[in-house]
C-alpha cells in the first residue's frame, strides 16, 4: 500500500470513528473543506457551519447514530466504504416526532480526495431513504395491503390515472 493510500485510509477511519464518538470537531478536521452530499435526500452541506448544522440535526433525531464498516475500497482519487448506518429515532427530525424505532441501512460512502492530498474534499453518501422510513414505521412497502392503502389515500389522482391507462391498454 502506498504512503498516500495509507494516509487516506487512516483519515477515513478517523472520520468514521469520530462520527461514532460524536466528536464532530475531529470529523471536520478530516476535511480539506467540509462537504457532505447525501444522494438519497438530495441534500448538500457545504462548509463548516452547514456541516455542523447537519450533525446537530441528525444527532438530535438519532442520538445513538453510528456507522459500522463492512468493506473499504481504494481508487486513485477516493476511498469507497460500504457501511451499515444504524440508529434509533429518539428525537425530532425534520418535523417528525420520535418513533422510538431503530433502523439499519446499508450505504456506500465515497470519500473524495484532490490529487496528492490526504484530507477529504467531499463525502458523498448513497442510500435508500425508503429503507429507513419503512423501518421507522413512516412508510410501507407498496406491495403490502397497508402500503396499497397508504398509496391510494396519498396519491388518488396518480392511482386513478394508472388504472385508466391500464384499462385503455396504454400502461
Amino acid at each position: 500500500m502506498t504512503d498516500l493510500r495509507s494516509r487516506r485510509e487512516a483519515v477515513v477511519r478517523e472520520h468514521m470513528d469520530s462520527e461514532n464518538r460524536h466528536d464532530f470537531e475531529a470529523t471536520l478536521a478530516t476535511f480539506r473543506h467540509p462537504r457532505y452530499e447525501l444522494v438519497g435526500t438530495g441534500d448538500v452541506y457545504d462548509g463548516p457551519d452547514e456541516v455542523r448544522a447537519y450533525f446537530a440535526e441528525t444527532r438530535a433525531g438519532f442520538p445513538d447514530q453510528r456507522n459500522r464498516l463492512v468493506a473499504m475500497h481504494h481508487t486513485d482519487d477516493a476511498v469507497i466504504v460500504e457501511i451499515v448506518l444504524e440508529g434509533t429515532h429518539g428525537g425530532m427530525l425534520r418535523g417528525l416526532p420520535p418513533t422510538g424505532r431503530a433502523f439499519a441501512c446499508p450505504m456506500i460512502a465515497v470519500f473524495a480526495f484532490q490529487p496528492g492530498d490526504d484530507r477529504i474534499s467531499c463525502e458523498r453518501v448513497y442510500f435508500d431513504t425508503a429503507t429507513i422510513l419503512r423501518q421507522l414505521g413512516l412508510a410501507s412497502d407498496p406491495r403490502s395491503l397497508r402500503g396499497r392503502l397508504e398509496t391510494a389515500a396519498a396519491h388518488p389522482l396518480t392511482i386513478a390515472s394508472a388504472y385508466l391507462r391500464r384499462a385503455m391498454g396504454r400502461g
